[in-house]
């Protein structure tokens, strides 16, 4: 395996796409090792794409893009901007709260964050926000979609640990809105020290005017509490409601906004191909690679390695966490989830820690990988489209980085934070 992971890291360090990168240095082993058949291979690429659960990545996907183009995106900026656009820093606050909204609609960090770049990000540098703090609120605050249901990352960790996805929805929630909490704090003390927006504050918003555009956002705003109660309450599976999402956002966008046309309708679908294409590769890529680690018993390795590290549930919780924070910044959310969910899960029941409270940690950590350097994706996607330097950019971003590990941290200490609304219902 150690073979698998240097040929894994060459590959990814020269930009060979992930997926390519996976399958390469999976088939090494098999090269090497006489006594594995090569057919397995292709075996584990098919039967790693059969999964009826699996099914609801890319019709979520599908409705994400549906909504972005239904006309949904830019009533939710006009509710976002209602609610805090007279709060010094309103640009930068709209662009955390969108990112919560948004959670339930994209389920994507990284395609929340593309078109926050595209809709709020040079808006606020015009408005004379700096660009690195800029880039910064847009791609931290888009790591709220990897707890606001529904979390394309958070369906994964449910379909390859077989933990229930209504709960990990149900989990997300309280920690996606304490997460908005604490980055619109640090967003207001930055914003005040340099007098950001204070000369041009939209009046409060009036109850009249807050209703008014709260109905022109009804619909997206029910997405998400639509999806959490039919999933939990038994009325759809995760696939299901995948599939409601999509009939939902037509319709949205034909009828209710009328927005849409045949040609926004083609270009999502087009989009959606795309995504779905990549992401199913890395699964069918990655089921091989899960083989070979269970072949070559790593899960039971690694449990006792880190087992004989230390005995404290915590500590070795906290261990496993700056271990992902530090894969997070090298490769891909969905790749990890993936990769490293069969690894950890087991060791992390065996200490007495719930599954879906780990989940939440774990995506939240693996997704924050992902704006951080050297290779974080949606780093360089917000920093690409808002044409900021990278350098400004870390600089900027480690105050929001501050309140996200004290977040985490919370997290940790106090499960019932996550764990609260699964245990109530």
């Amino acid at each position: 395996m150690l073979m698998v992971a240097i040929i894994f890291f060459v590959l990814l360090f020269l930009n060979m796409p992930v997926a390519f990168a996976i399958g390469i240095a999976s088939l090494s082993l098999f090269m090497l090792e006489p006594g594995l058949p090569l057919s397995i291979a292709s075996q584990r690429m098919v039967t790693g794409t059969q999964s009826f659960p699996l099914l609801a990545v890319p019709f979520f996907i599908l409705a994400g893009n549906l909504m972005n183009s239904s006309g949904i995106t830019k009533r939710l900026i006009r509710f976002a901007n209602a609610l805090i656009g007279h709060i010094v820093g309103s640009l930068a606050h709209v662009s955390i709260v969108l990112s919560t909204i948004m959670g339930g609609i994209s389920g994507s960090a990284n395609a929340d964050a593309a078109m926050q770049s595209r809709v709020i990000g040079h808006q606020m540098i015009k408005r004379g926000y700096a660009g690195g703090f800029s880039a910064g609120v847009i791609a931290v605050s888009s790591l709220i979609t990897a707890t606001i249901p529904p979390s394309i990352g958070l369906i994964l960790y449910g379909y390859v640990g077989e933990v229930s996805i209504g709960d990990l929805f149900l989990a997300g929630i309280i920690p996606g809105v304490l997460m908005m909490i604490f980055l619109m704090v640090v967003t207001y003390i930055v914003a005040k020290k340099r007098d950001y927006d204070r000369d041009i504050l939209t009046k409060k918003s009036t109850f009249k005017e807050l209703i008014i555009s709260f109905k022109e956002s009804i619909w997206a705003l029910l997405f998400p509490v639509i999806l959490v109660v039919g999933i939990r309450f038994g009325i759809f599976t995760a696939s299901e409601a995948g599939a409601f999402a999509v009939v939902y956002a037509m319709f949205i966008g034909l009828f209710i906004y009328k927005e849409m046309n045949w040609k926004t309708l083609i270009e999502s679908v087009r989009q959606s191909v795309v995504d779905n294409a990549t992401i199913l590769l890395i699964i069918s890529t990655s089921s091989i690679l899960g083989y070979l680690i269970t072949y070559e018993r790593l899960p039971q390795n690694a449990a006792d390695f880190l087992l004989g590290v230390t005995s404290n549930s915590t500590l070795l919780l906290i261990l496993i966490l700056i271990f992902l924070l530090l894969a997070g910044m090298f490769i891909e959310s969905t790749v990890l989830v993936l990769l490293l969910t069969p690894i950890f899960l087991p060791i992390i029941q065996q200490i007495g820690v719930d599954p879906v409270h780990f989940g939440i940690l774990m995506m939240t950590i693996v997704t924050f990988g992902g704006m951080t350097p050297p290779v974080g994706v949606t780093m360089y996607t917000v920093c690409y489209l808002t044409d900021v330097p990278i350098e400004d950019y870390v600089k900027e971003s480690l105050p929001f980085y501050a309140g996200i590990i004290l977040l985490i941290a919370l997290l940790i200490f106090v499960p019932s934070i996550s764990l609260f609304l699964p245990s109530l219902f």
